[in-house]
């Protein structure tokens, strides 16, 4: 189930029992439903069964990984996602976000922070589709239907996730300009996410994997060094 369809519950995924009751609570305390899984195979049985409108997970998990657990719901769903990390886990927040993650919040962490970060995704996730008005986007083998929420690459119908979706959109809306660092994160994350740059660099990557026929070379996706990123025919 995709985010947009925005009836699930929250899925928290985390093996630590004091903790998830700790964020079960305070979530339920902001009207949030919450199902938790004590571990990567049972929260991966838990989201075919409660079809979460947002999961929270940690990475360090037993039976499966929390990035497996991460790797396989991207597979088939573009629901948010926020990993939780250990505070020294870098190349774990820089896995999780290029694996499909939307988010990271670094272990310990503050409740509100925590639900700030949640009822911000949970309102993007519902507010992905735009007006019937708007209309097809293209540029560089790319179609990008706003009405339907579909990407097509070179003919090629292609999944995105709803931060995905945002982002090329903002950059087909505005071909050929020099888009800052700072103005599409705060765009598409919003002001209070303004220096999370190793999710941007993340995102421009996945992007880059979709849109490009060599990633590594890209064509349409530039970077504009110390400054930002640009979309070219």
């Amino acid at each position: 189930m995709d985010a947009k369809d925005g009836a699930g519950p929250i899925l928290l995924v985390e093996d630590e029992t004091s903790l998830a009751e700790i964020v079960g609570y305070n979530l339920q305390r902001e009207g949030l439903r919450v199902v938790i899984a004590r571990d990567g195979r049972q929260g991966l049985e838990r989201f075919k069964d409660e079809h979460p409108s947002l999961v929270i997970l940690d990475l360090m998990l037993p039976e499966v990984s929390g990035l497996d657990v991460c790797r396989q719901i991207r597979a088939s769903s573009t629901v948010p996602i926020i990993i939780l990390t250990a505070k020294d886990a870098e190349a774990d927040k820089v896995a999780g976000l290029e694996l499909g993650a939307d988010d990271y919040v670094t272990k310990p962490f503050s409740m509100r922070e925590l639900v700030s970060r949640v009822r911000a995704h949970l309102r993007r996730a519902g507010m992905v589709a735009p007006t019937a008005a708007a209309g097809v986007l293209a540029g560089g083998g790319v179609e990008l239907d706003p009405e339907r929420h579909e990407v097509k690459v070179r003919g090629e119908l292609i999944r995105f996730t709803p931060k995905e979706f945002g982002l090329l959109q903002l950059f087909l809306q505005r071909k050929g300009r020099l888009l800052t660092r700072e103005f599409l994160i705060n765009d598409v994350w919003g002001p209070e996410y303004v220096g999370y740059t190793k999710t941007l660099d993340a995102y421009i990557k996945r992007l880059r994997q979709k849109v490009e026929g060599d990633p590594r070379r890209p064509r349409h996706i530039l970077t504009v060094r110390g400054l930002g990123y640009k979309f070219v025919d």
